[in-house]
């Protein structure tokens, strides 16, 4: 996100309440802008479906198929998001933007033929006995997702924030408008508005980065896969990250007492699913201050402590901007605390006529209060993972990912055969043992910061 700090900064320096207003709103909306828009879609989608398409279970179906793509596409890209963003800034910071769009074709070339192979062994062993349009159409999603997510991490990296949230509001509306025109036509008409929008999207992400970077003489190039440009570290985080933040949902949608089998081998968890999604809503307010506190207090004073290592800087000004840097990821860390458990204490007052309004049994009023502290976790753990990012301590970062991972999967997995009572524990244990491992890491790491930065170069 490096570069939403200038606006960020700029909003700040008013020193009025409406720029702070502004500040947060404008974080708020660049961090969960996209997944705001695209999960509002799919509900309206649903909402105004209901009535008209028969049977009713279709739409509960088209549901379940847009949450496997959603989920399969993000964990399947991760692969290759944060190593593909390390190559581009690296060729950034060499002047070498020529090496941008061919490498991005290649790239895109890899990944999508990954997806289409992948995709269609899936779908034809977990979809047996659908119709054929309803399987390609499936494919063409997930390929389409595959893509999707690609280029809103470089987009990112080029600062269009705002084209992004732009785009998924565009095509998200076109979504909505499509699959209801072709409603009639059941799960494939549902389907069928889903993957026009996701191709508009996809292809306005695609004009955008080529507007930015002019056509090349090469159409294509994998210069990405050079082993001295190549980046396992990052390949692992990338998966391990996303893998951690679905191993839970797939255990209870894949374990009988929690789950009923909704399409072909795809099975959903009303007990767990709801809740989960009614959590993550509550993460907006802490995104966006997770976003003002570490573009903008933290970057300033982490680009003036390494500036000065670099210029020479005196021993006492390097000291002095090492703990302004440390003070303002306590700061960051402390809001993200504050703001979830306001979060928190919301869930447990309004909780119950929320979940009247949205006609959902009270019974999910305890699921719900684990999993906004689930979520609120989380939060703080991505902050801290940021900071190890700009630190550049990657192997760290591998082993906060690969505990997250085994812990959410054992705990969740001691909670499936212990009852419905922990049910929700399991994640949000996992994520708060690993939020204490980095903290605890960041913490020694800061301690030796400057022997590090001038003892092991």
């Amino acid at each position: 996100m490096a570069g939403i700090g200038f606006e960020l900064r700029h909003m700040l320096r008013k020193n009025t309440l409406l720029g702070l207003v502004q500040a947060y709103a404008y974080a708020g909306v660049i961090g969960s802008g996209p997944w705001v828009l695209s999960i509002v879609g799919i509900l309206l989608i649903g909402i105004f479906s209901a009535s008209v398409v028969v049977p009713g279970h279709l739409v509960t179906q088209f549901q379940t198929s847009v949450t496997y793509l959603v989920a399969c596409s993000l964990i399947y890209t991760g692969l290759v998001q944060l190593a593909f963003t390390r190559f581009i800034s690296d060729r950034l910071f060499e002047k070498q933007r020529q090496l941008v769009l061919p490498n991005l074709h290649g790239l895109m070339v890899f990944v999508l033929l990954g997806a289409g192979l992948l995709g269609s062994l899936a779908l034809f062993v977990l979809l047996p006995g659908q119709s054929l349009l309803y399987r390609l159409l499936m494919l063409a999603g997930f390929t389409l997702l595959c893509g999707v997510w690609v280029l809103t991490v470089l987009l990112s990296g080029m600062k269009r924030y705002k084209a992004i949230v732009a785009l998924f509001g565009l095509s998200y509306g076109l979504i909505v408008a499509a699959s209801l025109l072709m409603r009639a036509w059941g799960l494939e008409g549902l389907l069928g508005g889903f993957v026009l929008g996701h191709y508009v999207l996809l292809a306005g992400m695609w004009l955008l980065v080529v507007k930015e970077f002019s056509p090349a003489r090469r159409l294509v190039a994998f210069d990405f896969l050079q082993r001295d440009k190549l980046y396992p570290s990052l390949i692992a985080i990338g998966f391990l990250y996303n893998l951690g933040i679905w191993a839970d949902k797939f255990m209870f949608w894949f374990f009988p007492p929690t789950s009923d089998e909704i399409i072909g081998s795809l099975r959903a968890s009303l007990i767990y699913d709801l809740p989960v999604f009614l959590s993550y809503l509550s993460i907006i307010p802490g995104m966006a201050v997770f976003l003002v506190r570490i573009e903008t207090d933290f970057v300033e004073y982490y680009d003036k402590f390494y500036d000065a290592v670099r210029s020479g800087g005196s021993l006492e000004y390097i000291e002095s901007m090492r703990d302004e840097m440390v003070y303002s990821i306590q700061q960051g860390l402390g809001e993200i605390a504050k703001i979830q458990s306001l979060a928190v204490l919301t869930t447990f007052v309004a909780g119950p006529a929320l979940l009247d309004t949205l006609g959902i049994s009270r019974l999910y009023l305890p699921l719900l209060h684990v999993q906004v502290v689930g979520a609120g976790l989380q939060v703080g753990l991505m902050a801290v993972l940021n900071v190890f990012f700009y630190l550049d301590q990657r192997r760290t970062v591998l082993l906060l990912c690969a505990e997250f991972v085994l812990l959410n999967v054992l705990l969740t997995g001691y909670t499936l055969l212990y009852g419905a009572a922990l049910y929700g524990y399991g994640f949000a244990l996992a994520t708060l043992l690993t939020l204490g491992t980095g903290l605890a890491l960041l913490t020694r790491r800061l301690n030796q910061l400057e022997y590090q930065t001038f003892m092991l170069q």
